[in-house]
Formats: C-alpha cells, structure tokens, sequence
C-alpha cells in the first residue's frame, strides 16, 4: 500500500494527527454537510453520511459539531454549499497525485493547489491524466496490540476483505467499496477498535523515489493538506522505510 500507508506513517510519527486536529474537525464538519445535503440525514440510508461520521468518530469530533453539520447539510442550520472537485497532477519523481477538494470557490482552489505542485517541483496536469491509476477501496487499520494475526485474517477475510497485510503495529486491512459496510461491522462486532476506516483511492502501481525528490513529496503532501478546501490527497509514491523515519523525524 505504498503511498497511502506511508504517508499515513510519517504523519503519526510527526504526531500531526492531534497538532492538526482544529484542521480535521473542519474537514469532517464538510464531508457531513456535503453527505447530508446529499443523501439525508438519516446514516442508516446514508453510506457517505456513514463513513463521515465513522471519521468524525475516530477524530474524536464532539457530538455538538456533528449535529451542526449535519442540520447545515439538511437545511436546518444555513450556510454555504460546496462543490467536489479532482486535480490531478504529477510530483516529484513523476509521483502520480490525486487531489479531492470540497470548496465553494473553485478559483481559490485551483490557484492554491497549483501553487503547491510547483512549489515542491511537481506540476498541475489535465483531467484524466492519473485518475486511471487508483481503484476505489475500503482500508481499515487495526491496532496489532488489539488482535492477532490469526484473529484479525479470520475476522477481515471471512466478512470478504480483499486483503491483510502486516503495517508494523497495525494490521492493514483492504475490500471492494461494496463490501466496506459489511468488513466494518464485522470488525466492529469482534470488539476490534479501528485507527482507520474509510474509503480511498489505491495506486495500481507505484514509484520509489528517495532524497530530495522524497523530503519535495511529503512537503507536497503537507501542503496539500495543510489546504482548507482539500479533504484527500492520494499518491503513489514508495519510500524506503528508513528513509520514511528520517523524514518523519524531520522539522
């Protein structure tokens, strides 16, 4: 899972999780409104609503915000409506890059995400141009102090995950987007706690890159998601591991 397990790494060992949680809860809080707005208010006929609250529940969101929210997106509670947008574009390297944004101004947006690629020697590219390269899936992470290998494949795999790889202390969990319901309530119902449960892009293929090329593509990621109006950025680069800690150690 390189690319999106590494960079998952970096930022735990950087401990930007709880440095940015301010940031996350902002994006939770529009992923809702935006799921709400869309699908109801209703989670159980709600998939998308669903899998916010999933994360807004692992961010440890009060429930106060997520009621807000979620009256914004039903038409309870006012405020602005956001548009989804994709850019794609390439890294350093040649490191495929997948930007899903939530904005109400798209030309804020687009300046600021472009301005990010050529600041960490990558480029802005045309629609199409790497979106072929991710297949959506389900990934869960699964605290290894919580199950063993032999429970954790006999959970994960008898629900209908595609895969369990070992992720150093987590167990890393993948499925087709239609089976992410059943794996998640499977999961939850063994009494597994879960570091992660969403929906994403994964890389058909990935690159190593190292160097300068690796410290421009986590400053990239950084930036990126240091953005108000980006919710996800995927990528498909591959870091060796004692390089990943060298740069999770970084400044």
């Amino acid at each position: 899972m390189s690319g999106h397990s590494k960079w998952s790494n970096i930022k735990h060992r950087k401990g930007r999780e709880d440095a940015k949680r301010g940031k996350v809860f902002s994006k939770v809080t529009k992923e809702i409104t935006v799921a709400a707005r869309l699908g109801g208010g209703d989670p159980d006929g709600n998939s998308r609503l669903r899998q916010a609250l999933d994360k807004a529940r692992l961010a440890n969101m009060p429930k106060d915000n997520v009621q807000r929210a979620i009256k914004k997106g039903t038409g309870e509670g006012g405020g602005v409506n956001f548009e989804t947008i994709f850019y794609e574009g390439y890294g350093p390297g040649g490191v495929a890059v997948y930007v899903e944004t939530l904005t109400d101004n798209r030309n804020r947006t687009v300046g600021e995400v472009r301005y990010a690629f050529s600041k960490c020697n990558g480029n802005m590219g045309e629609s199409g141009c790497v979106a072929w390269l991710f297949h959506s899936k389900g990934y869960f992470l699964v605290p290894k102090a919580n199950a063993s290998e032999e429970r954790i494949m006999e959970v994960a795999l008898e629900a209908g995950a595609e895969d369990v790889n070992d992720s150093g202390d987590q167990w890393e969990i993948t499925t087709g987007q239609a089976d992410f319901g059943t794996v998640r309530d499977a999961l939850e119902g063994a009494g597994l706690s879960l570091d992660s449960a969403e929906i994403t892009m994964i890389p058909q293929t990935s690159i190593k890159i190292s160097g300068r090329d690796a410290e421009n593509m986590v400053r990239l990621m950084e930036m990126l998601e240091d953005n108000d109006d980006v919710q996800n950025v995927y990528a498909n680069f591959d870091i060796e591991d004692a390089e990943m800690e060298r740069l999770a150690q970084a400044v």
